[in-house]
C-alpha cells in the first residue's frame, strides 16, 4: 500500500496532531506524516512531534516581511517534505486564497463546532450560552472562506445540564482526537474528494456494512434516534 504523505501546520500545543501522528503509526493506515510545521517557536506540539521521529520545522510570521513570503516558506517546507495532503491542527493563522486555491481539495481543518453552526472562535462557551444539547466537532475541506468549506466528517456529542466550557471542550476534544484520523484516512485513501465546491464519497456501506467505512448518526435506516445515536461518530 502507497500512502499518502501528510504534512502538518500548529501553532501550539497540537494535540489533534498528536492524535494523527498516532494513528499514522498504524501499519494498514492510508496516510503517513511526513513533517509537522509550527509558525510559533516553542510550540509544544513541534517536541510531540520529534519524539515521534517526525521531522519538524518551525516558520516564523515576524521573520518575513509580508504573509505572501511566510506562506511561501512554509510551501517551500511543504514541497521539500512532498507532502500531498495538508492538516491544519491548531494552525492560528488565516491561510490567504492563494494558499488556499494551491492545496484546494488536499487540505483539511478540525473545528470545535458541528459547522455551519458557530464558526469562529469561543464555539463551547457559545454552545452553552445557546443552551444547545447537541455540540461537536466538523472536519472539513479548508477554503478561501474561514470554516466554511464542504465538509468530511462530524461527530456529535451531548451537552449535559451540569456542563461548564471547561468540561464540555474536553468532551469535544477527545470527540475530536477520533474523528480527524478517521476523515484523513477517508481523504487519503480516496473515499472522499471534494468537487465542484461539494464533498463527494466514493461510497457508503449498506446497513450492517463495516463501520469503518461510513458511520452515520442518526442511522439513515431506521427511524429510531436518541441521544446516544447523536453522539456517535458522523464521518
Amino acid at each position: 500500500m502507497t500512502r499518502k504523505r501528510v504534512a502538518i501546520l500548529i501553532s501550539g500545543r497540537g494535540s489533534n496532531m498528536a492524535a494523527l501522528i498516532a494513528a499514522a503509526a498504524e501499519r494498514d493506515y492510508p496516510a503517513e506524516v511526513v513533517a509537522v510545521i509550527s509558525d510559533r517557536a516553542g510550540a509544544p506540539g513541534l517536541d510531540i512531534a520529534a519524539r515521534a521521529g517526525v521531522q519538524t520545522r518551525t516558520v516564523i510570521r515576524s521573520e518575513y516581511p509580508t504573509r505572501a513570503a511566510h506562506e511561501g516558506a512554509i510551501t517551500n517546507v511543504l514541497e521539500d517534505a512532498q507532502a500531498e495532503i495538508v492538516c491544519l491542527a491548531g494552525f492560528l493563522r488565516t491561510l490567504s486564497p492563494d494558499f488556499v486555491v494551491r492545496w484546494q481539495g488536499r487540505m483539511l481543518n478540525i473545528h470545535p463546532s458541528l459547522l455551519p453552526m458557530l464558526p469562529g472562535l469561543d464555539t463551547h462557551a457559545r454552545a452553552l450560552d445557546a443552551g444547545l444539547r447537541i455540540h461537536g466537532c466538523t472536519v472539513h475541506f479548508v477554503t478561501a472562506q474561514v470554516d466554511a468549506g464542504p465538509i468530511v466528517a462530524q461527530a456529535a456529542v451531548p451537552v449535559f445540564p451540569e456542563d461548564g466550557e471547561e468540561a464540555l471542550a474536553a468532551r469535544v476534544l477527545k470527540a475530536e482526537h477520533r474523528l480527524y484520523p478517521a476523515a484523513l484516512a477517508l481523504l487519503a485513501d480516496g473515499k472522499v474528494a471534494m468537487d465542484g465546491g461539494r464533498t463527494v464519497y466514493g461510497s457508503f456501506p449498506v446497513k450492517g456494512g463495516p463501520a469503518s467505512e461510513l458511520i452515520l448518526s442518526p442511522d439513515p435506516v431506521s427511524t429510531v434516534s436518541d441521544i446516544e445515536s447523536l453522539a456517535r461518530f458522523t464521518p
